[in-house]
């Protein structure tokens, strides 16, 4: 990130101006944005790999160089990803309109399909990729706004069971309640060890990573991997993803919405091997999910705006970071909406 640069990637709104090559968004057209910025004509995008979009990352030789490979612009996400200016402004401009706008019906309010813009198909994907039969256990760790909707999302998919993995009270409040888990804290039991008690000694079938490179943990394992990453000789804690492939059962899957920046330590790929685990991981194709998810949402089989806890204006985007950062006052999802326009962004 550079000084100036402006956040957001989740974010809706009233089209006030159209390029001339736009054919099918008009002005005055309310629209959803997906998160990742895709062509529509290249091989990824054809293939329905949005996010992996070979033609809108003007920065895309510095992934190539630290990743081997790039993927898609994506709109406040750092230079990494295009430099592409987010969501919480007055304004946005939206590259490759045709392909990345999405009208919303009229009767479907704001905060019904907002999150349809990145956490809601974030979600699904992440439950999708577990590949879950009628009635499989699933485990997600991490109840912030990916983790719950991949709960719900599971539940939509099949599943028979749903344990949910967090430390805060609240958090593991709302998951039990809205999305039907048994909940866990894992500053008070060995995660591992609870959830093989709980399914007859096999592990889950599948386990969703909703944390990533930002895990907290206890006991030494966290303390070595904030040391680690404290001296620049790590860049992610693992601590949930470890967590997770020792308590996913033999042949079962490893899903990871959860974002990760580079390198991890100590991983243990031995238990992948070993136990035949499947692992599936990436940024969300959000163009793939929207009318079948905007379907659900009109058919009330889903609805994701329970998630929301606040609504301030985008002057108060400043605070709304810090309560979300320090997880005071309950905050969840916060949805912003500057004065006098009907956009919204959280």
């Amino acid at each position: 990130m550079k000084e100036g640069d402006i956040l957001g990637h989740e974010f809706m709104g009233e089209v006030v101006e159209v390029g001339s090559a736009i054919t099918s968004i008009s002005r005055g057209d309310r629209v959803i944005v997906p998160f990742p910025i895709a062509c529509g004509d290249c091989w990824y995008c054809q293939e329905g790999l949005w996010a992996l979009c070979d033609n809108s990352n003007p920065n895309s030789w510095m992934l190539e160089k630290l990743y081997g490979d790039t993927g898609a612009g994506i709109f406040g996400y750092s230079h990494l990803y295009g430099g592409y200016a987010g969501g919480q402004a007055e304004y946005v401009r939206v590259p490759f309109a045709d392909t990345g706008l999405e009208k919303v019906p009229a009767e479907l309010g704001d905060e019904k399909v907002l999150f349809l813009t990145d956490i809601l198909p974030t979600g699904y994907q992440a439950a999708e990729n577990c590949n879950i039969r009628k009635g499989d256990t699933v485990a997600v760790w991490g109840c912030g706004p990916v983790g719950l909707l991949a709960m719900k999302c599971a539940w939509h998919l099949g599943a028979g069971k749903v344990f949910a993995i967090d430390r805060f009270p609240e958090r593991l409040e709302m998951a039990r309640i809205n999305c039907k888990a048994e909940t866990l804290n894992y500053e008070e039991t060995d995660i591992t060890e609870a959830l093989h008690n709980m399914t007859g000694g096999r592990g889950p079938d599948s386990c969703i990573d909703a944390v990533g490179m930002e895990a907290q943990g206890t006991g030494f394992e966290a303390a070595y991997d904030t040391v680690k990453q404290t001296l620049h000789l790590e860049n992610d804690r693992p601590i949930a993803l470890r967590q997770l492939i020792k308590a996913c059962r033999k042949g079962g899957t490893i899903s990871v919405p959860g974002v990760y920046s580079g390198f991890v330590d100590k991983m243990p790929m031995g238990a992948i091997f070993a136990k035949g685990l499947t692992l599936r991981a990436g940024q969300t194709h959000v163009q793939k999910y929207l009318r079948p998810l905007m379907r659900l949402i009109e058919t009330g089989e889903i609805d994701s705006s329970f998630l929301i806890t606040h609504r301030m204006s985008l002057n108060d985007a400043p605070m709304g970071y810090e309560l979300f950062d320090r997880k005071q006052d309950g905050c969840v999802k916060i949805v912003l909406r500057p004065q006098g326009t009907s956009q919204t962004v959280h």
